[in-house]
């Protein structure tokens, strides 16, 4: 049963473009079928998470950890008797907005962009899902319900002024009430994502050799992990020890925001959706204690993996290709395809034309971003280590 402070599909606020909605599927349900169905979708496979895509087949890349993130939300929202649909459209649709090669390329495109508004891959994600993406005979964009573009937009809270203009264009037509936090549902894909990235970056770091096992073993939360472990299975396979540590780990992640959440929610009480969003803070929580003990892991992570020599270089690397491919389209519009040019021919100002620039760069996957640059400007070498991952 469904709690009260749980988004009900029954009374969902709607679509910017009205439709007739279907009879076998929630609107929420229908939200998640265009993401997955989404061409923005398909192209996270080819995008860095902490490795570049082609560096090995097991590396997780935006794609996998959308899914990821996706089974974590659900099961929590099913725990927490939230709408498990809902949290799920948010969580897949989260990382639709970044650029090639993770959080560098981010960097790189916003830099370049600050003469025009500057870049943000939470309201690219928006933009993606409101105009971006056309298919639709009626419409640009994927018309999703207001509830899960409210979730795109700020499940991490409420969006600090001065809104990013690709917000702000579109809060001007549709309301998303920016600055209130949002449902339970998209805080719980927000917290999924924290789950995710802190689990699998741990397995990728391990299979790339930045740091060793004995480290992680002797880390806040980690360590207890390892010690059940290796209680239950003395002499166990290295392998398969630090798999069965780290399956351990993140099952601690998810049950501490569960009993949090549920305390959290218990002690506030609320009544509706609506005192969710006006609760003046998250109620989808760690603890203080694990938040404390998982800073230390983020630190270890950032030192040794995301800031590892190897990334370094990467990151020189990929930041020079954007760098030089944002100023050659800026200057070379007919270079962009066919679908493009007639936004170009309509662009009316310098502005106008560097958004259309962005929004191409940003929907590059790694690959392709790698060949354009090639292509038009001359070989970069890509060397074989790794780009950030946050």
């Amino acid at each position: 049963m469904a709690a009260p402070y749980a988004t009900d599909p029954a009374t969902a606020r709607g679509r910017l473009y009205p439709e007739e909605e279907s009879h076998f599927r929630s609107p929420f349900q229908r939200d998640r079928d265009r993401i997955i169905h989404a061409s923005a979708f398909r192209r996270l496979k080819h995008k860095t998470q902490v490795f570049i895509e082609h560096e090995g087949d097991y590396f997780r890349t935006r794609l996998t950890h959308s899914i990821e993130v996706a089974q974590v939300a659900r099961t929590v929202a099913a725990a927490l008797d939230l709408n498990a649909e809902l949290t799920e459209a948010v969580a897949l649709a989260h990382d639709l907005g970044h650029t090639p090669f993770g959080h560098t390329g981010e960097e790189a495109l916003d830099r370049l962009m600050q003469p025009y508004g500057g870049f943000d891959h939470n309201a690219q994600a928006l933009r993606i899902v409101t105009d971006l993406e056309r298919h639709y005979a009626e419409w640009d964009g994927l018309n999703l319900t207001w509830e899960t573009l409210e979730g795109i937009a700020k499940h991490n809270g409420p969006v600090p002024k001065p809104y990013p203009w690709a917000l702000t264009a579109y809060n001007q037509r549709h309301d998303l009430e920016l600055d209130t936090h949002a449902s339970a549902e998209a805080q719980v894909a927000a917290l999924s994502d924290d789950i995710a990235y802190n689990n699998h970056d741990l397995h990728d770091g391990l299979r790339a050799e930045l740091f060793s096992t004995d480290e992680l073993a002797e880390m806040p939360i980690l360590k207890d992990c390892f010690a059940r472990v290796d209680a239950l299975y003395p002499g166990l396979n290295y392998y398969r020890r630090r798999h069965e540590a780290l399956r351990r780990f993140f099952g601690v992640l998810v049950e501490d925001v569960i009993d949090v959440s549920r305390k959290n929610l218990a002690d506030f009480n609320p009544a509706t959706v609506a005192d969710i969003r006006n609760a003046g803070r998250m109620m989808i929580q760690f603890s203080p204690a694990l938040w404390k003990d998982l800073k230390v892991i983020r630190k270890f992570l950032f030192e040794r993996m995301y800031r590892a020599p190897a990334v370094v270089e990467m990151r020189h690397a990929v930041t020079h290709m954007i760098d030089e491919l944002f100023p050659f389209y800026l200057h070379n519009p007919g270079e962009l395809p066919k679908q493009w040019r007639k936004e170009v021919a309509e662009a009316q100002s310098d502005e106008a034309l560097a958004r259309i620039v962005a929004d191409y760069i940003a929907g590059m996957t790694d690959r392709f971003a790698i060949q354009e640059h090639t292509r038009l400007i001359g070989g970069t070498d890509v060397p074989p280590g790794v780009t950030d991952g946050h």
